[in-house]
């Protein structure tokens, strides 16, 4: 076999394994999307926020104390704009302050491998009606706005939820079967809300 012959098949052989091993990497890396629910006080109590995507400023006035991981694994963030100190979260933490006492506030978080999606957030009062439920990814009123997670006081849990069930029965429905909160320049809105025929 020639020697030029020779070094064609090492470099197709380096070219392929160079190939190999970068569609390895992409197959590994994160996606970047994840689920949590932060919490004011420990051990999961107190006003809570859905989080399900990047927030560069989570503009809470409360500090967080717990949070609840339903996927991904989070880099949470003492200052805005994912600046340091972080730490990384990836399974349910009812104290945050005891796990890592140098974080004394959380104002922004991701999950890892974080890229913007390229989509658009549906206006709101869209929805997705079945036989038997409608589903509002950003529920809204008469005027077009956006429904706020609680019309009192600060947001919670209970509040979105009594929320969550008087605009279903408002426009026909039971009640919601299921509901999360958003945050958006500071406002904390209802989101992800399921009306259904039974309302549980």
């Amino acid at each position: 076999m020639k020697k030029s012959t020779i070094s064609l098949l090492i470099a197709g052989g380096i070219a392929a394994a160079t190939t190999a091993s970068v569609a390895q990497t992409d197959k590994m890396a994160p996606m970047g999307r994840g689920e949590a629910t932060i919490y004011r006080d420990a051990n999961f109590s107190g006003p809570a926020v859905f989080v399900g995507e990047a927030k560069t400023n989570l503009a809470l006035r409360w500090s967080v104390n717990s949070i609840r991981v339903k996927s991904g694994t989070w880099e949470l963030c003492s200052r805005t704009r994912y600046r340091s100190p972080c730490i990384t979260v990836s399974a349910d933490e009812p104290n945050i302050r005891r796990f890592a006492p140098q974080m004394m506030m959380v104002q922004s978080m991701r999950p890892l491998g974080y890229a913007p999606p390229v989509i658009e957030h549906p206006a709101a009062g869209t929805s997705l009606r079945g036989m038997a439920a409608e589903f509002f990814p950003a529920p809204g009123n008469s005027n077009g706005r956006r429904v706020l997670a609680c019309g009192y006081g600060s947001a919670s849990a209970n509040c979105a939820a009594e929320t969550a069930d008087s605009y279903c029965k408002s426009i026909g429905w039971a009640g919601s079967a299921r509901q999360s909160m958003e945050t958006v320049s500071g406002r904390v809105y209802l989101a992800d809300v399921l009306c259904t025929r039974t309302g549980y």
